[in-house]
């Protein structure tokens, strides 16, 4: 097996975990629905969010760089990476680096980790409600309130009271209409390129790292092996065995921490399930049309799939009908990808 495929079902509560215009939503047009989904950039920011707090590690450094032109205004120029591999992060995040003027080459890496958008498991069984909320100060004493007239100028104390005059409107409070909010099941997908997952490729046509960092990596103990890539790097075995339960860790615990804290919900994981087939791994966890209902959808585990693993949690015993769930299944996964990782022949990938 040269591929992990990860399948993850969470469950969502009225809550909000992608802003815009309250919460982001794509289309079904098989189903005529607007269903919330969390971008793959913002699980993989998650995940290696995960990673460096099991690592205790701080995440690589970015540079940002900015141009001023001879009237002294600043604009914004690139951002760099770190486009090095002895950052965890980096490692398995990827990067690239593309130097304003074409004058330096191009270096880029590819992540091993390919990671979904967290959508709903069916158009059906996922969704947004709306609600009206207020931003309400009203009842403090001491708010400032600040009015301006068409030429930027503020407004008296006396000058408000006459504009007020016939109007029943607080200044302390703000009405908000309409705010979206996602609500049902959810499933996510990653794959593990095992051979390219502790391996930088040494390219010269098409570089993954400076002549620099190759150096450097070299002099830290990372050896030169073959791939189907063609001759890489390939980090130390204490490195691998020190990544390998941490990266396990991150991607069954990764939790998204950038939704709102008005809207908090747990995002609960119900099941997982692990294969190196692709076509089984979308079979394990889904959902069906119900026969005698219209527009009725029920979620699936398959608990018994031949080659696939699937772990349940108690969670899931609530929303979907399982007789699998356990205590430990997440306990139970991690330790199954551990397995699955370490048990990859990383220094001999292409046989004799």
């Amino acid at each position: 097996m040269s591929t992990i495929y990860i399948r993850t079902l969470k469950r969502a509560e009225h809550t909000v975990f992608c802003v815009a215009d309250g919460q982001k939503t794509y289309y079904d047009p098989q189903f005529n629905k607007s269903v919330p989904y969390s971008s793959g950039q913002q699980i993989k920011r998650s995940m290696i969010d995960a990673l460096s707090n099991v690592l205790n590690e701080v995440p690589s450094p970015t540079t940002f760089l900015f141009d001023v032109n001879k009237k002294g205004e600043m604009k914004e120029g690139e951002v760099f990476a770190t486009c090095d591999p002895s950052y965890a992060d980096q490692l398995f995040g990827g990067w690239m680096k593309a130097a304003k003027g074409g004058k330096d080459r191009t270096i880029k890496r590819r992540s091993p980790l390919s990671i979904s958008s967290m959508r709903g498991l069916h158009p059906l069984l996922a969704g947004v409600d709306k609600e009206n909320i207020s931003f309400d100060r009203s009842d403090r004493p001491n708010n400032a309130v600040i009015i301006r007239n068409e030429k930027g100028e503020e407004l008296n104390n006396d000058e408000i009271s006459t504009l007020l005059e016939g109007k029943d409107r607080s200044l302390s409070r703000k009405w908000i209409p309409e705010n979206r909010r996602a609500v049902g099941l959810f499933v996510q997908d990653i794959a593990i390129d095992l051979r390219r997952l502790f391996c930088v490729l040494l390219n010269k046509l098409e570089p993954e790292i400076t002549d620099e960092t190759e150096a450097k990596l070299r002099e830290a103990g990372w050896e030169e092996t073959t791939t189907v890539f063609g001759t890489c790097l390939l980090a130390p075995r204490a490195i691998r065995e020190k990544l390998i339960p941490a990266l396990a860790h991150a991607i069954i615990n990764w939790s998204i921490t950038s939704n709102q804290s008005r809207t908090f919900s747990l995002m609960e994981t119900l099941a997982v399930s692990v294969s190196g087939n692709a076509n089984k791994i979308a079979g394990s966890i889904r959902a069906k049309l119900k026969e005698e209902e219209e527009n009725r959808a029920e979620p699936i585990i398959e608990e018994d799939m031949t080659g696939v693993e699937s772990f349940v949690t108690l969670s899931a015993g609530g929303y979907i009908s399982t007789k699998k769930e356990s205590v430990d299944a997440l306990d139970k996964a991690e330790n199954k990808l551990v397995e699955l990782m370490k048990a990859f022949n990383y220094e001999n990938q292409i046989p004799n």
